[in-house]
């Protein structure tokens, strides 16, 4: 039977880092914003999908920046 471990709360995360060697807390940042990163960046190729994807169903109404004025104030309106 495996055995649940409980997760650490933030501020004992906090102390642990805080008990590295300041080389070792350098490195866990730089680990730690590298994946920050590419997170975002999976994020930003998922959303992007998704607009391609509904712009090829036609769900997308394409047009300048007067036209999307026009349409806002027009949802205004009604």
């Amino acid at each position: 039977m495996a055995e649940t471990m409980a997760k650490p709360s933030f501020q004992e995360l906090i102390e642990t880092v805080e008990s590295l060697p300041i080389e070792d807390r350098e490195m866990l940042v730089e680990i730690i914003n590298k994946r920050i990163v590419e997170q975002r960046r999976e994020e930003l190729v998922a959303d992007m999908e998704t607009s391609l994807e509904a712009y090829r169903r036609g769900e997308v109404r394409t047009g300048t920046v007067d036209d999307l004025i026009k349409d806002l104030q027009e949802d205004l309106i009604d």
